[in-house]
Parts: C-alpha cells; sequence; structure tokens
C-alpha cells in the first residue's frame, strides 16, 4: 500500500500557510485518521501482523477489521482482538486517508483515540502507541521471516508511549477517550511541513490473555470545548428505491463538525446510521431496500457534542423502473455541479470532498452540459440555470486568461490561476479550455429565447469564445501540431504537442471551428491524425505498443476490428470527454474513412469483453462490473485500461455508464449491479462514488467533477441526443465539420 501523509501540526501549521497567500482561503478540514470505513470487511488504510505466540486478528491483506457492530461515530468502528504474550510481539498501524484536493488541515495539540473495551482489560494490557510523520517512504511492519523491525525509518516514527496512561475511567462497555498531548511523542522533529500520517498500535504487555477493544474518531483535536450551543437543523427526505435522500441548509452549519443522522425503521427505535460534513449539504442514506423510514439529524461539536434534534421528517423507498433509475443517476451526478459548486464562481470543484475555492476549468464544461441536462429535465428551473449562467460567465470574464486561454485550475475568491501541478503550469491549458468551451458552446445554443438574460449568455460566450487565440498554441508559425500549455513567465516550458488518439480531439476541433484566430483543418491531419514518426512515436510511448502508432489501427481485439486507436482503444474516457457535445455519429476522417460513432462503440466493447474475460481474476469484474477508464484509485489517480499492465483491478462507474449511447444494454446492467449490490459503500449524495477496487477492498472518498458529469450527459446523449443535438447545431461547429470531416 502507498500511503499518504495528514496534517500540519504545533506551531508548523503558521509557518507552512505563511508561506502559502492563497491558502490561507481555503477551508481547513480536521485531520481524522479514522471515523468510519465505506466498507465492510478489512480497512484498506490499515496494516497489522503479528509473531507467535502473540496474535492480532487481521483479514486478508493484513488489514484491520471493520466492525458494524459498535461504533463511536456512526456506522463502524475498527476491531482489535489481540493477545499479547511471553516471546511474542503484535503491531498495527492506521494510515491517514489521504486524497486530492485535501491538503489544509486544522493542527491541534493532542491526539485523541476513543475506544470501547469488550474484555476485561486493565491499563497495562492496553496498546503501546506511535505517530509517524513524514509518510515519504514506509517499511513493512514485519520481515517474511517474522523478525520483527524495531528500528523502522526512525526519523519519521516517534518512541512508543503507553495508551493506558491516557484514558480516565477505564471500563468495560462504554465508549472512553484516550487524549494523548502531542508534546508527548517524543524522538521525532517538528519541522514547518511536518505532517502527521499515521498511528502505530503495539504489544504493550505480557500477560497472555485475549482483548477485545474497538476503536473509533482518531484525530487531532484543540481539546477545547464549544463556548457556544449548537442550533438545531430543518431537514428534507426523499425516497428512491434503496436510498433515501437528506437534505439541510448548508449555509447554517457554524462551528459544528459533522451532522450525525439518526433513522427509525417501522416500529422501532431511532438509531444513528451515519455522519456528514455540514458544508455538503446532503447525505444519501442507503437502506437497500424498500420500506417507510423516519429521520432526524442534529450537529455534532468538534467535541462531539449534540446539539437539539431536527424536527421528525419520513420517507419510503420504492421499485423503480430502468427509466426512473437512469433519471435518478443523472439527477444525483448533476447535484455535483449545482449543489457542489464553488461558491464565487458557480463553477466545478476538481473532486468533493477536497479544495473548496479551487476551480476545475475542464470539469466546469463537463458541468455546464450537466446544467442544460438538468434544466431540459425539470431538476432546477429555467429561470435559476439563467442566474447560474450568469454567475458562471461574471466569473469568466473578471478571471486571468493567457490570449483568451483559461489556466487548469483557478482560485475562486481571488479570480486568478492557481498552479496546483506546479508552477510550470501557471498559465494556459489549451485542452481544460476545449472541454470548458465545449460546453459553452452548447449553452450559446440551448439558452435562445428572446429575452435579455438569454441574449446577455449568447452574447458573452461569443465574446469569450472570440477571444480566444487558438492559433497562438502553434507554438511557431509552420508547427504541425498545437500546444498544450503556455505560461506567462517560463513560454512553452512544457511543450507537450496534442496527438491523438486520446481525450483531446476536441482541441483541434473547436480551434478549426474558430471565426477570429482559427487553424487549418489540414492541421487535424498534421497534428491530431498525424502519421509521421514525431507522432508514431508519441504514441508508442504512452500506448507501450506499436499497435495504433500510426493513427489508423486495423487490428482484432477480443473479436472486434479496431479502425482506429491506440493499443486495444485505451481507457473509455477517450471516447467520453470530447463528444459530450460533439456528436460522432457519421463522423469520418479523410485518412481512415471510420465511423467515429462506430469506432467509439468498439472500443467500449472491447473493453466490456475483457472485463468479462477478466484475465487478471479481479474481483468483481465481470458483465455487470466493467468500463476502464481514469480515476482515484488506491495508489492515486490514474487510467486504466484493458491490457494486463493497466489492470490493477480498479472500476470507476463513469466508464461503463458514460458508455450508454455505445453498449445501453450492458452499461443498464452496470448500473443496477453498482446501485442494488454495491450501493452501500459506493452510493453517495452526488451518485456513485469515484471508483472502487475489490481486490483491496477500497472504495473512493470523493466524486470527481471530470467524471461526474459524462454519466448525466451521455445518459442523455442515450436518450434523447440532447447534446449531441445542441452542440452541433452551433454555425462555428457546422462550418468545422464540412471543411475538416467526410460527411455522408
Amino acid at each position: 500500500m502507498i500511503m499518504k501523509p495528514c496534517s500540519s501540526i504545533l506551531l508548523a501549521v503558521g509557518l507552512w500557510l505563511l508561506q502559502l497567500p492563497l491558502a490561507a482561503q481555503e477551508p481547513e478540514y480536521d485531520c481524522v485518521l479514522f471515523d468510519n470505513s465505506l466498507m465492510s470487511g478489512g480497512y484498506y488504510y490499515s496494516e497489522a501482523d503479528y509473531r507467535s505466540p502473540s496474535f492480532i486478528q487481521h483479514t486478508e491483506g493484513k488489514r484491520l477489521p471493520v466492525s458494524d457492530r459498535e461504533s463511536f461515530t456512526p456506522s463502524n468502528s475498527l476491531y482489535l482482538s489481540y493477545v499479547s504474550a511471553p516471546g511474542g510481539a503484535w503491531r498495527a498501524e492506521l494510515v491517514y486517508p489521504d486524497w486530492r484536493g485535501k491538503d489544509f488541515l486544522k493542527g491541534g495539540n493532542y491526539l485523541d483515540i476513543r475506544l470501547l473495551l469488550r474484555s476485561d482489560t486493565r491499563r497495562e494490557e492496553l496498546p503501546e502507541v506511535a505517530i509517524r510523520i513524514k509518510a515519504d517512504k514506509r517499511v513493512r511492519l514485519f520481515t517474511v521471516d517474522d523478525i520483527p523491525l524495531e528500528a523502522q525509518d526512525t526519523a519519521s516514527v516517534s518512541r512508543y508511549i503507553p495508551l493506558g496512561q491516557y484514558v480516565s475511567g477505564l471500563e468495560a462497555g462504554r465508549w472512553l477517550l484516550a487524549r494523548i498531548p502531542l508534546s508527548d511523542f517524543k524522538g521525532i522533529r517538528y519541522t514547518a511541513d511536518t505532517k502527521l500520517s499515521g498511528l502505530l498500535m503495539r504489544q504493550g504487555a505480557q500477560d497472555g490473555k485475549e482483548h477485545r477493544v474497538y476503536v473509533d474518531q482518531v484525530e487531532l483535536s484543540s481539546g477545547e470545548v464549544p463556548k457556544a450551543p449548537l442550533p438545531s437543523l430543518a431537514m428534507q427526505a426523499r425516497g428512491y428505491e434503496r436510498h433515501v435522500d437528506i437534505a439541510w441548509d448548508k449555509t447554517a452549519a457554524g462551528g459544528a463538525k459533522y451532522v450525525k443522522i439518526y433513522r427509525a425503521e417501522e416500529g422501532a427505535d431511532f438509531r444513528p446510521v451515519g455522519i456528514q460534513l455540514p458544508h455538503l449539504g446532503r447525505y444519501a442514506d442507503y437502506t437497500g431496500r424498500t420500506g417507510t423510514f423516519r429521520y432526524r439529524i442534529a450537529y455534532v461539536g468538534a467535541d462531539h457534542s449534540e446539539g437539539e434534534p431536527s424536527s421528525v421528517v419520513q420517507a419510503a423507498t420504492h421499485p423503480m423502473s430502468d427509466d426512473e433509475l437512469l433519471t435518478m443517476v443523472q439527477e444525483a451526478s448533476f447535484r455535483y455541479y449545482w449543489d457542489g459548486a464553488e461558491a464565487h464562481s458557480g463553477m466545478a470543484l476538481e473532486n468533493i470532498p477536497g479544495r473548496r475555492h479551487m476551480i476545475a476549468t475542464g470539469a466546469s464544461g463537463f458541468g455546464i452540459m450537466a446544467i442544460v441536462v438538468g434544466t431540459e429535465r425539470g431538476f432546477v428551473t429555467r429561470e435559476a440555470s439563467i442566474e447560474r449562467f450568469k454567475k458562471i460567465l461574471a466569473f469568466l470574464r473578471k478571471t486571468e486568461r493567457f490570449h483568451g486561454v483559461y489556466p487548469h485550475f483557478m482560485d475562486g475568491p481571488e479570480a486568478r490561476v492557481e498552479p496546483y501541478f506546479g508552477q510550470r503550469d501557471n498559465g494556459a491549458d489549451l485542452v481544460e479550455t476545449s472541454f470548458l468551451f465545449q460546453g459553452l458552446l452548447a449553452a450559446r445554443q440551448y439558452f435562445d429565447r428572446p429575452t435579455p438574460d438569454e441574449q446577455y449568455i449568447r452574447e458573452t460566450i461569443t465574446h469569450l469564445w472570440e477571444g480566444i487565440e487558438w492559433d497562438w498554441f502553434r507554438k511557431t508559425a509552420d508547427s504541425r501540431y498545437l500546444y498544450w500549455h503556455w505560461s506567462p513567465d517560463q513560454a512553452w516550458i512544457i511543450s507537450h504537442p496534442l496527438i491523438g488518439w486520446n481525450e483531446t480531439m476536441i482541441t483541434y476541433l473547436l480551434a478549426i471551428a474558430s471565426p477570429t484566430h482559427g487553424v487549418s483543418p489540414e492541421m487535424y491531419y498534421s497534428g491530431w491524425a498525424s502519421p509521421d514518426t514525431m507522432a508514431q512515436d508519441y504514441r508508442a510511448g504512452w500506448g507501450e505498443t506499436r499497435d495504433g502508432s500510426m493513427y489508423a489501427n486495423g487490428n482484432t481485439y477480443k473479436g472486434v476490428r479496431l479502425d482506429v486507436g491506440v493499443s486495444n482503444g485505451g481507457p473509455l474516457f477517450f471516447t467520453h470527454y470530447s463528444y459530450l457535445g460533439f456528436d460522432p455519429h457519421g463522423i469520418r476522417d479523410r485518412f481512415t474513412g471510420s465511423d467515429y460513432f462506430d469506432n467509439f462503440r468498439r472500443i467500449a466493447l472491447i473493453n466490456y469483453r475483457y472485463c468479462v474475460e477478466n484475465p487478471k481474476h479481479n474481483r468483481g469484474f465481470g458483465s455487470a462490473a466493467w468500463g476502464m477508464t481514469a480515476s482515484d484509485g488506491p495508489w492515486g489517480y490514474r487510467a486504466a485500461e484493458p491490457v494486463l499492465h493497466h489492470d490493477v483491478g480498479t472500476i470507476a462507474p463513469t466508464g461503463a455508464l458514460a458508455s450508454f449511447p455505445y453498449l445501453p444494454d450492458q452499461a443498464m446492467d452496470a448500473l443496477k449491479n453498482y446501485y442494488r449490490n454495491y450501493g452501500h459503500f459506493l452510493w453517495g449524495e452526488y451518485g456513485f462514488r469515484d471508483a472502487f477496487n475489490l481486490n483491496e477492498n477500497w472504495c473512493a472518498n470523493i466524486y470527481m467533477g471530470l467524471n461526474q458529469a459524462p454519466v448525466t450527459v451521455m445518459i442523455e446523449n442515450y436518450r434523447t441526443g440532447l447534446l449531441w443535438k445542441t452542440f452541433m447545431k452551433d454555425p462555428d461547429v457546422q462550418r468545422m465539420v464540412g471543411k475538416t470531416f467526410i460527411r455522408p
């Protein structure tokens, strides 16, 4: 497992933030090493092992087991069942679950651990504990011959101290608080970038007894008690087939840490079933069955005291048709861009949870198309949608641009570039801007009524569209390619030419379509579809094969002939990102004559057949769990492909669901499987979480802006063709198609 660090601690927090002037605007997350696991079984962010005659229970993969029987913060905890025997040893580690954009975190003076004893355990029989910092590298707890590694990366692990001496009122059967001052962890040096990355536990006695201890809510804390009482909450609830959506006013959270959700089933008392971050304003309670349920919610403070409960609301789940399920999934994914939008701009965040002020340009373009779907389907009114678009366009007019091109990320409050991927990426991103304008050009056609507001939307989009200097991004006057990035102080330092087949085809299409700064249609063939040596080597490099390196492919994979594509088609987002608005039906290039829609259907079919065949025997893969694409994963963000060396067992729901136009029956099977069989960990407030890996018992904690909208948009293109029809009727797009492609 690759693990990443937690938050800055002690005075280091202040020193660190002083170096990042924009960082102070980002709301901070609590540093929580554990509050809940999305999945039962073994907790992915843990590791445990032992040397006999000692023992600690662990699951396959040497992970600590998750218990649904006990919890301090619902709905589960970690279970420690151990024997500390003379001559033996056991150890375990709980690692901070890091993810993209959760990089501004609160400090604290204490490490809090909640404990529940279900055995006759004395203080000295509780584990010894240490903390780990700087999780740049990790060593396993034990070697293969079971010899313990006593001196493991000593610069990053503190000395062990007895947990028992920090627990007051030791008593079995109730939740206890162990509050350890961070200053008591000796042997490590705090610096300006010190980060807490893990809690280590080991045998602390030699009593030979069996101990049963539940562990929950492991976190940094200030130790302070809130001064003001928490207010009560108002809530709404709406039932679907196997879940109930619960919503509240996210602007009224104040200093609350969580919202706690209570459910009462028919004839039963209320019991806590989950917690949620207050600023999300929504919680999806997956009941797993149809029935009638009552709910109430309450704020939870930093000290875990609860505010006044809300009034009780009732909701019922009920069977749903295929058509209703499609609408349910579309609406949930749409909410990412509506409820979850960045506050200052109304645009999309990179991922949720994550940075709350960092706008993702490409994801915003996808989200704009999702909002068009939401407007057409009545998820929001046309009037509300117009107001959102006016807000988006006002932001786009004032924020930083470089030769008319937007950066990859923007800071919402400051309306300027956010170089999240490093200082070299501090300027224009042509591909992300292409994704943005694929959405804006569709919106320019959708808002077609002769009202002042809709006229303003059309005129503002036209102004921004005509200001993009696509021809500047040739880099040189005789260049055959467009280039991805430009920096205002480092010029073409990244120097990445755009060569297909991948997700960037829309960039060439829009560059050709531009009425003010366009490029020749021949650049489609000299750049994107280029057969020259540089392009061949480029494709062979990232594809790790010469298949398709000439742009045309022509090979057969899994019984399917592939006309165009590198390797056997690549990750499925290659068939989604550039075609949310651009309709590939009947589009044929001069080199191959292949119908692009049919080619994408073949890519999806190869991907599907690979997952059904499942050559690496991944858990869960099959006819109802398929779609290898780019997503979050147990080891970070990566693109999965239907080839052995890019298959690590991760499936992203967007892979199959955004492929509805290509393989509708297979996509519907996947939707039902993900919702009905995996919904207890995979379904949430914005639809399906980004990805899961059953080999590792891992599910993403996040939803990603690049992956939620394709679900909403491509399902709609399958159902009505809305975005394809809307985008393709744009006059600039029509002229581009006529100049570039062979049409029947």
